[in-house]
């Protein structure tokens, strides 16, 4: 298709999302030699709403955008290497949300499991259910009854493996929380089989996480705007991701509702007045009337008649 289309001029492919549905027409477009350019999705619905129609037609959005391309040319971006870098980005990003999704999930599931079966050690380990100490414990030991049938010196070496400051303090935690309760409630030799399980799948999650913030890293910190975002106080790796995809996501639909506005703005200033318009009519004197009461009102009026 690309190839006849040529036959009529150079060729400028524009699409609304170069990085999902749109990217393979992108890619067979730069491999041709062919000029591509994007137009984002929110400057494209805004621009929508200065067209006629409210249906949502797959042949509206194509004259919409093939329009302001011809048109609004300036709200155009190319899409670069910059785009691409930001396009993986949103797939690391959007991946990440989705692993916290489940780490949240897993979280929730131990926490709820240990309250419903010991909630004094949920109380002791529940608020730091995702530290790597307590999670090694309970992978390694299981849940409060295997806990409880391990030695301290096993859970001290494991418990300062992973965190040498609060090692001991994490450990007389827990015993203390274990001496609390003495009754066996039912379920708890179950939980001892699944509380493992759910310690490695929190552990893992957690795992990929980290690998996808270090790639996530080494994509940002190759971005332009990488060094802004680094000098600002508070924000870390994946909230900078973000703020980047963010504002690029937003930054060419607000220049482009700037300038059709501008438009609209000059175009009412230059156009002249055919009309003069109307003198409004006198408003009548009350200045006699106002605030009087209405009997007073009726001896003024009669007063006057007299006068004449």
């Amino acid at each position: 298709m690309f190839d006849k289309l040529t036959q009529h001029g150079p060729l400028l492919v524009v699409a609304d999302r170069p990085a999902t549905i749109g990217a393979l027409s992108v890619a067979v477009a730069r491999a041709a030699g062919h000029q591509v350019a994007y137009l984002p999705g929110p400057a494209m619905r805004r621009i929508a709403d200065l067209y006629p129609g409210r249906a949502k037609t797959d042949a509206r959005d194509a004259f919409i955008i093939a329009d302001a391309a011809r048109s609004l040319s300036d709200t155009l971006r190319p899409v670069d290497v910059g785009d691409e870098a930001l396009a993986e980005l949103d797939v690391l990003v959007g991946f990440d949300d989705d692993l916290a999704s489940e780490a949240t999930r897993s979280a929730n599931r131990i926490r709820g499991l240990l309250t419903g079966i010991h909630p004094a050690l949920e109380r002791a380990i529940g608020p730091r259910i995702s530290h790597p100490a307590v999670l090694e414990i309970l992978s390694r030991c299981g849940g409060p009854a295997g806990i409880a049938q391990a030695r301290r010196r096993k859970l001290t070496a494991i418990a300062k493996a992973h965190a040498p400051r609060m090692g001991d303090k994490l450990i007389d935690a827990i015993m203390t929380a274990l001496a609390e309760q003495s009754v066996t409630v039912p379920g708890t030799a179950a939980a001892d089989t699944v509380l493992p399980r759910l310690a490695d799948s929190l552990k893992s999650v957690l795992q990929q996480r980290k690998q996808v913030a270090e790639e996530v890293e080494g994509i940002l910190y190759a971005h332009p705007l990488a060094g802004v975002l680094a000098s600002m106080p508070g924000i870390g790796v994946r909230t900078a991701a973000r703020i980047l995809l963010e504002s690029a996501r937003h930054s060419v639909a607000l220049i482009c509702l700037a300038r059709r506005r501008c438009d609209v703005l000059l175009c009412s200033a230059t156009t002249p007045t055919t009309a003069t318009p109307k003198p409004l009519s006198p408003l009548p004197r009350l200045d006699n009337h106002i605030g009087a009461p209405p009997a007073e009102r009726g001896a003024e009026a009669t007063l006057d008649a007299s006068r004449r």
